[in-house]
């Protein structure tokens, strides 16, 4: 039965999910990064793989993330698989903010940060072209989901 737009949105188990992202990120390694990421083109997302400084041991942790392009900057947001709780790597970004970015085709260094006011509604506005049901998946989890922005550092971008 089709779903409805203010239906209550089915996701997939949390293992599915936890186990998807796993097999992707073990694609990706396994290729040595020529599979795994790409761009987003028309009306779709691309994944990307962040690596932010950890927050508590100063170590690289690195993820695959989808995003959409914004200009320059790339946009994903802090959602946890839709589950309550922050992801680790957005509790990392907003103690240690500079992190590497590594695209299809390139790679640079980011500054993040969460958007807000305008800025939230107007990238919040162009995931919803993307996600129809974006606004029933945020209203699964208890606190907001944050928006994240990651604008390129140029004077420290690789290719």
């Amino acid at each position: 039965m089709p779903q409805g737009r203010d239906a209550q949105p089915r996701l997939p188990p949390r293992w599915f999910v936890r186990l998807a992202w796993r097999v992707h990120r073990g694609l990706f390694r396994l290729t040595r990064g020529r599979v795994g990421l790409w761009r987003p083109r028309g009306n779709t997302w691309g994944t990307l793989r962040l690596t932010t400084t950890g927050r508590r041991t100063g170590e690289p942790r690195s993820v695959m993330l989808g995003y959409v392009q914004d200009g320059p900057r790339m946009v994903t947001m802090a959602m946890n698989g839709w589950a309550d709780g922050e992801p680790s790597w957005w509790l990392n970004l907003q103690e240690h903010p500079e992190a590497r970015v590594e695209l299809a085709g390139a790679a640079g260094m980011v500054r993040a940060h969460a958007a807000e006011g305008a800025e939230r509604a107007r990238l919040w506005a162009r995931w919803s072209t993307i996600d129809k049901n974006l606004d029933a998946y945020a209203a699964l989890r208890s606190t907001e989901t944050a928006v994240v922005v990651l604008e390129p550092l140029p004077d420290r971008a690789e290719h």
